[in-house]
C-alpha cells in the first residue's frame, strides 16, 4: 500500500514558478513517457492565465456562438477582466458550463442532416486549456497508428500508413468497419473511469464530468444525455481518442494481433479505422469478435457498412476466375482499388475520390453560389481559387488526378453557369468565359501529396 501512495503522489514537475506553460507540458510529458502507469494528481492549476491566453489566440475569429452569443470579437474586448474572473471561477470550482446549441449541417452523400453542438466562447476557451494539458499526457500513451486529431499527424499520414501497409506487407484481407453513431453513445461511466488510469487530479476529472453533462440546448429547451461526448466541442476529438484507444486500439495490439496466424494491423483516424489482415479466417474472426468487444463498452457495429473483402496483389486475379471485378472500400473520403505500376510489374493499391464525397463537395459549392449571389465578383472569384486549393490540398493525391481534374472542370461550369445569370441571359457566353479564365487563372489541379512518401 504504500508503494501504491507513492505512486499516486504527484512528483514536482516545475521546479521553478518561473517556467514557462510549455515547459511545464514538456516536463508532464516526459514523465508520462517514462513512467507509463503513473497517475497524474496534480493538473488543473496549469489552467492558468498564460495558457488560457495562449488558447485564446488560437481559437478561431470566425466560429459561430454558443447560445449566449459571445464571440472572440466580443470576448477579447475586455480580455484581461474576463481571463482574471476565469481564472477565479476555475480555481474555486465554480465554473459551470453551459449547454451546446444544437444545430444541423448536411451529411455528405446523404439527405440525412448531422447534428452538431455548439459550445459558448468561455466554454471552448476552457476546454482548449483542458485538451493542452491532457495531450500532454495521453501523445504518450497514444498507439502509432492513431492519427485523428493528434499534433504532426493527419488523414494524409494515415493514408500514407494505409499504401504502405497493403503494397509492402502480406495483406490478403480488408475489414471495413463502421461504429454506429459513436459520440452519440460513448459511455460517460466507462470514459471517466479511462481517464482514471492517468488522471488522479479530481478537479481535472470533475471538470470533465460536467462538460459531459452540460447538455444541449434545442427547441427552447435543454436536455442532459446519459451517453456521449460534447460532439462539436473543443474536447470531444481528444475524448474520442482515449476512449477507442482502451476500447479498440489496446485490444487489438495487446491481445488480437497475438491470436493471428498471419500479419495484421489496424489504422485508426478517429472513429474510422481499416484493419487489413494476411489470411481471411483472422479477418472473418475480427469482424466477428469485434462487435462482441465495442458491445462491451457501450458501442455497435454498423452492420451494413462493416464487411471482409478480399483485396490485395491476388484479389484481381481471383476475382477474374470469379468472374468477378476486385472488390473497392472507401476510407477518409478516397476509394481504394487494386492496380498496377506504370510499367505493369508490380502491385499498387490505387485511390480515386469517393463518388458519395464528390457528390457531397459539388453539391456544397452550389449552395455556396446561391448564397454568395450579393458577393462582387472580384471576391467571389477569390473565394472560389481559395476553395479550389482546399480541395486540391485534400484530394490531389498520388493516383487522383482524374478526381481533381473532373472536380475542377465541374466547379468552372458551375461558376460560368452562375456568372452568366447575374447579367442579361447569353451576356457571357463560354468564350468571354474563356478569356476571363486566360486573365484570371484558377489554380490548376495538380498532385499535392505523394503516397509514397516517408513516414
Amino acid at each position: 500500500m504504500p508503494h501504491m501512495v507513492a505512486r499516486r503522489e504527484e512528483t514536482p514537475t516545475v521546479p521553478s514558478c518561473e517556467e514557462s506553460v510549455v515547459t511545464k507540458l514538456r516536463r508532464i510529458a516526459e514523465k508520462a513517457r517514462k513512467e507509463p502507469s503513473f497517475k497524474f494528481s496534480s493538473l488543473f492549476h496549469l489552467m492558468n492565465e498564460e495558457l488560457l491566453r495562449g488558447c485564446f489566440k488560437r481559437l478561431r475569429k470566425d466560429a459561430a456562438a454558443g447560445i449566449d452569443e459571445e464571440t472572440k470579437e466580443t470576448y477579447a474586448t475586455n480580455l484581461d477582466a474576463n481571463l482574471s474572473d476565469l481564472m477565479e471561477r476555475l480555481h474555486r470550482m465554480a465554473y459551470i458550463p453551459q449547454a451546446v446549441r444544437r444545430t444541423y449541417i448536411p451529411k455528405p452523400g446523404s439527405t440525412k442532416q448531422r447534428p452538431l453542438g455548439i459550445p459558448c466562447f468561455e466554454d471552448k476557451l476552457v476546454q482548449a486549456g483542458m485538451v493542452r494539458i491532457l495531450t500532454a499526457v495521453y501523445e504518450q500513451d497514444f498507439i502509432e497508428d492513431s492519427y485523428g486529431f493528434r499534433p504532426a499527424r493527419s488523414c494524409h499520414k494515415a493514408l500514407i500508413a494505409l499504401s504502405d501497409t497493403v503494397e509492402n506487407k502480406r495483406v490478403n484481407h480488408i475489414v471495413e468497419a463502421d461504429i454506429k453513431g459513436f459520440f452519440d453513445n460513448v459511455n460517460q461511466e466507462w470514459l471517466i473511469k479511462f481517464l482514471e488510469h492517468r488522471i488522479a487530479d479530481k478537479r481535472m476529472l470533475r471538470m470533465v464530468k460536467r462538460f459531459l453533462k452540460a447538455g444541449v440546448y434545442e427547441d427552447g429547451s435543454i436536455a442532459t444525455p446519459d451517453e456521449g461526448t460534447p460532439q462539436g466541442g473543443v474536447i470531444s476529438p481528444l475524448l474520442a481518442n482515449i476512449y477507442l484507444h482502451y476500447t479498440l486500439d489496446l485490444w487489438f495490439e495487446k491481445v488480437y494481433v497475438k491470436s493471428c496466424t498471419g500479419y495484421a494491423r489496424l489504422i485508426r483516424y478517429a472513429d474510422d479505422f481499416i484493419a487489413c489482415f494476411q489470411t481471411k479466417a483472422d479477418a472473418d474472426r475480427f469482424r466477428a469478435e469485434l462487435g462482441e468487444r465495442l458491445g462491451k463498452f457501450n458501442l455497435e457495429v454498423e452492420p451494413t457498412k462493416t464487411r471482409v473483402i478480399e483485396f490485395g496483389r491476388f484479389a484481381v486475379k481471383n476475382a477474374v476466375g470469379k468472374e468477378k471485378k476486385a472488390e473497392t472500400f472507401d476510407f477518409l473520403g478516397f476509394t481504394h482499388y487494386c492496380g498496377k505500376s506504370r510499367d505493369g510489374t508490380r502491385f499498387r493499391m490505387k485511390r480515386v475520390t469517393a463518388s458519395k464525397k464528390f457528390t457531397a463537395k459539388i453539391h456544397a459549392f452550389k449552395e455556396w453560389l446561391t448564397k454568395s449571389r450579393t458577393m462582387k465578383t472580384a471576391e467571389l472569384w477569390e473565394t472560389v481559387k481559395a476553395k479550389l486549393r482546399g480541395h486540391f490540398g485534400y484530394y490531389g493525391v498520388t493516383d487522383n488526378s482524374s478526381g481533381i481534374n473532373r472536380f475542377a472542370h465541374e466547379v468552372t461550369c458551375l461558376l460560368h453557369k452562375w456568372l452568366n445569370r447575374r447579367g442579361k441571359r447569353g451576356c457571357l457566353n463560354w468564350e468571354k468565359f474563356t478569356k476571363m479564365l486566360t486573365l484570371f487563372p484558377l489554380p490548376r489541379p495538380r498532385i499535392m501529396v505523394s503516397m509514397f512518401k516517408t513516414l
